[in-house]
């Protein structure tokens, strides 16, 4: 249920920013886009936070949290880049352009793709994604699911009307990436210490950083070829706690 009210608000959200970015000219499109930016930028200042987390640094040692996000950006960039995920991201991007709009230019083809990787990026790689998700799996109640899908509703009317229809195309990669993270926690139950749920918050708030730089175009860093690291940040908090 937590992923479905996600679905619906961020379609919701799509559809009135569609209709208020028609109106509005070019430069409040792209003041709007800063904004969300700065906002993104701070969100991901309070999840990258988690890295002086006290219960990670007394798992893992006080000197291996910054040197596992470390290692699972480097290792997951690896990974992602070999996998080429961004890329498959942007070609996923431009067939679902192709498949639901009319708008066959270079301009419009290009903002759609841009509009769909960067909202799907930021509906999904955030904590609340992770922690609603399975959390909702392992039958605790779906509040922070809900808490997450009226943020990302006012996050889509903002992004939709700057970036259009692709807004709401990422709804997919939502249906797939929370709907696969809540049937996880349904079959393994509460397989994850909070060690290691404060290293994925952590890596995945540096992730952020990325998303913010891209919306305030600064520089076009290839998140998505980092997702990895939200899959090998926990497992390197294992191995170093293990070994300790």
């Amino acid at each position: 249920m937590g992923t479905a009210a996600n679905v619906a608000a961020v379609l919701a959200g799509t559809l009135l920013g569609v209709l208020l970015g028609n109106r509005l000219p070019v430069r409040t499109r792209d003041v709007v886009t800063d904004g969300l930016g700065l906002v993104t930028l701070l969100i991901a200042a309070t999840s990258a936070i988690a890295v002086l987390d006290p219960g990670l640094a007394e798992y893992a040692g006080s000197s291996a949290p910054m040197l596992i996000v470390l290692a699972s950006l480097v290792l997951g960039g690896v990974v992602g880049s070999l996998l080429r995920i961004e890329d498959r991201l942007a070609g996923l991007g431009g067939y679902l352009q192709r498949l639901l709009t009319r708008d066959s230019g270079t301009a419009g083809r290009q903002r759609f793709i841009d509009g769909f990787i960067t909202a799907s990026l930021i509906f999904c790689t955030g904590p609340l994604t992770i922690l609603g998700s399975l959390n909702d799996g392992l039958g605790n109640g779906a509040d922070q699911l809900y808490l997450k899908s009226a943020l990302d509703g006012f996050a889509a009317i903002a992004f939709a009307a700057a970036f259009g229809w692709g807004v709401g195309a990422s709804v997919v990669t939502i249906v797939v990436v929370q709907g696969g993270l809540t049937v996880v926690g349904a079959a393994l139950g509460d397989v994850l210490p909070d060690p290691h749920l404060t290293a994925i918050t952590a890596t995945g708030g540096l992730l952020l950083v990325g998303v913010a730089l891209r919306l305030l175009r600064i520089r076009e860093i290839p998140v998505a070829d980092l997702l990895p690291a939200l899959l090998i940040a926990p497992i390197l908090v294992e191995v170093i706690g293990a070994s300790r």
